[in-house]
């Protein structure tokens, strides 16, 4: 349950979307029910709706847990390379791969914005838009391109011996001021 004076999670809410997170990666999206979440916890199925009224909730935590991770490693590269736009989209690449399950739920449906706290898309794609200017045509485009290129990679849609590496760095130099 969320701490109402401070919006955090409680411990056990932790652990709950925790254990959501270790089977949305291990084994995918299928297996993200509330009975096998409640399974890895230790505890009752019902017993999760203490903490959460649904599993659309519990995604949604798994979904602003996603951003703000994304958000960290962005910031970490625009740090480590200021006006890097291949910086940010190495980070962005080898999180997504490094996290398929988690990435794939926060990419892949309707983003619950509402639902969201405040502030949290914004600081996932402020690096983005910092390194092109701010022109929202060309962020979303750049994050078009870094979504579209991870996406089928994970799919594993090209073909074998494609340079993915020498794809990305064409893609980066293409969005480049």
């Amino acid at each position: 349950m969320t701490d109402p004076a401070t919006g955090q999670l409680g411990p056990r809410a932790r652990q709950i979307v925790g254990a959501a997170r270790d089977l949305l990666e291990s084994e995918g999206a299928e297996a993200l029910t509330m009975r096998r979440i409640a399974d890895s916890v230790g505890i009752k199925a019902p017993s999760l709706y203490k903490h959460f009224p649904d599993k659309a909730a519990v995604e949604v935590q798994l979904m602003a847990l996603m951003l703000a991770e994304l958000a960290a490693v962005l910031e970490a590269a625009e740090a480590a390379a200021p006006g890097s736009l291949r910086a940010l989209f190495e980070a962005y690449r080898r999180y997504a791969l490094d996290h398929p399950g988690l990435y794939r739920l926060a990419t892949q449906k309707p983003l619950p914005r509402e639902s969201l706290p405040p502030g949290l898309e914004d600081r996932a794609a402020a690096p983005l838009f910092r390194e092109l200017g701010l022109d929202e045509h060309a962020g979303r485009a750049a994050w078009a391109f870094a979504h579209g290129m991870v996406a089928l990679e994970l799919d594993g849609r090209f073909p074998g011996g494609a340079d993915l590496d020498e794809a990305w760095r064409v893609g980066a130099a293409a969005f480049t001021r």
